[in-house]
């Protein structure tokens, strides 16, 4: 992995977890959030027929199932460029609008820190 310098050693935990699940599971994108206890979630897209969710949006409703209250952070590894309006809705829904974002390639590199809000 490509080390991004000023990144919170917590930040970076997240950042491996959602490199290692899209690795791990041959999807597009992989993802992990944070939430207000420290407990992490991990997830990798999901493609069924019947269900299509973003790795994010999979890895946040696995915390809301978990019975978290609030997100402190999140991390999405994908191709694309940024994190979708969908993404950063569901963070928003359950961490707020301040909730940062991290979006890294698939080498791990973050390459911007976005706001849910």
């Amino acid at each position: 992995m490509t080390e991004t310098p000023d990144l919170d050693p917590e930040d970076r935990k997240i950042v491996t977890l959602a490199r290692s699940a899209r690795a791990r599971n041959g999807v597009p994108e992989g993802a992990a959030v944070r939430d207000e206890t420290g407990r992490t979630y991990v997830a990798g897209t999901v493609g069924l027929d019947s269900l299509k969710l973003s790795a994010l949006r999979t890895a946040v409703a696995m915390a809301v199932a978990s019975g978290a209250k609030s997100l402190e952070a999140a991390a999405v590894v994908t191709e694309a460029e940024s994190a979708s309006a969908e993404d950063l809705a569901a963070v928003r829904d359950l961490g707020g609008p301040g909730t940062p974002v991290l979006v890294a390639g698939p080498d791990g590199t973050v390459r911007e820190t976005v706001s849910a809000g």
